[in-house]
């Protein structure tokens, strides 16, 4: 054993005595009714195992079913963030954590229950493959179960430990071999697909998360169908088995609690309105939306009015030499009204002094004018 070897081995060995026991334990209730040394006592007591595995992964299930959810729930924001910073993917990457912290969403959750079974899977094949090769005791095992797991045979001809690659000459060895594979594909591939059509909204139907999705539906079924013929038989059921509780469980949680504004949400809306329950209104997200700032109102632009040459002059503070003074066209103006309406109202004499009290304010123009001449 080399130096990989022996820190793997140093891993599993917790996971051994785990596995054994609960293997050793539906073993000995099995045997009770069922040949100890017989392939459906093991094969029942993998079944077993992979019941009471499960059932302590349902918190984590339900933990991957939560993150999922919020995932969904906030495409609609990462889309956003996406056109806000796409060209900046440093931004974007800081937005998008942000994002996720905000709604206490973990984009790692979903896969939990995979990498927590994946230990178990691997401390299961190890055990089963090393009973059956050296009659390895791993860790609660004895030498006498060693050998009756290893050698046990299903049906009183198809060794448990037999894969469809090495398949020991028997043709049973690989009809059942393949039949557990191809369930083992359908049951994934269900499973991926019941989430995708029925618990995702459609605003997360397309996106980077949608196609993420995608992505496992079809790689996972086929990376269980090539690596699947070189699993040993009692591992094909462990693994079929624990394919058939996930996909009942989420079966499950999908009608009874779906996703809002899924297929499947809409559908139980319509069972609870044919029963007369009251419908649940569906939710907004994952995470509040937080209503703009009014912008403050734009004051209006004053456009300048426009001034004649003359009123520019005026308001720089000076003219032309020989302008215009205001005050000889004032005084002309006000002396020529105002010598007609007293000629008029008081009488001749009164309009002819008035006219001649008027040719002073012209003098005085004059003057004016010639002083701004001078100047």
């Amino acid at each position: 054993m080399g130096f990989l070897g022996t820190i793997g081995h140093l891993i599993l060995t917790p996971l051994y005595y785990a596995v054994s026991a609960v293997l050793l334990g539906w073993h000995w209730v099995l045997s009770l009714v069922l040949p100890a040394d017989g392939g459906a006592s093991w094969v029942l007591s993998i079944i077993g195992l992979t019941v009471v595995v499960r059932a302590a992964l349902i918190p984590l299930f339900v933990k991957q079913i939560n993150a999922s959810r919020n995932m969904q729930l906030i495409q609609p924001k990462v889309k956003e963030l996406q056109k806000k910073y796409g060209h900046d993917r440093e931004k974007l990457a800081q937005e998008t954590m942000a994002l996720y912290r905000e709604s206490g969403t973990n984009p790692f959750a979903s896969c939990l229950p995979l990498l927590v079974q994946s230990p178990i899977f691997i401390a299961l094949f190890r055990l089963l493959d090393q009973a059956y090769k050296h009659g390895s005791t791993n860790g609660l095992l004895t030498a006498s179960q060693a050998a009756s797991l290893g050698h046990a045979e299903l049906f009183g001809h198809i060794p448990i430990s037999a894969t469809f690659l090495k398949h020991q000459g028997l043709a049973s060895v690989q009809i059942l071999a393949a039949f557990l594979v191809v369930a083992m594909t359908i049951t994934t591939f269900t499973t991926q697909r019941q989430l995708m059509t029925k618990n995702m909204p459609k605003d997360a139907m397309s996106g980077q998360y949608a196609q993420q999705q995608k992505t496992l539906l079809y790689v996972l079924p086929l990376v269980f169908a090539v690596g699947g013929v070189a699993f040993p038989i009692g591992v094909l059921f462990y693994w079929t088995t624990t394919n058939l509780w996930t996909m009942g469980q989420q079966f499950y949680v999908i009608r009874r609690n779906p996703a809002p504004g899924t297929p499947a949400f809409e559908a139980k809306q319509r069972r609870d309105r044919a029963k007369g329950h009251a419908v649940a209104e569906p939710e907004t997200g994952a995470t509040p939306e937080v209503p703009e700032e009014p912008e403050p109102p734009r004051q209006p632009r004053q456009q300048p009015k426009r001034q004649s040459k003359q009123q520019r002059k005026r308001s720089s503070g000076g003219g032309k030499p020989g302008g215009a003074d205001p005050g000889k066209t004032d005084g002309k103006s006000d002396g020529k009204s105002d010598g007609k309406s007293d000629g008029k109202g008081d009488g001749k004499s009164d309009g002819k002094s008035d006219g001649k009290d008027q040719d002073k304010p012209d003098a005085e123009d004059d003057d004016g004018t010639s002083e701004g001449k001078t100047a």
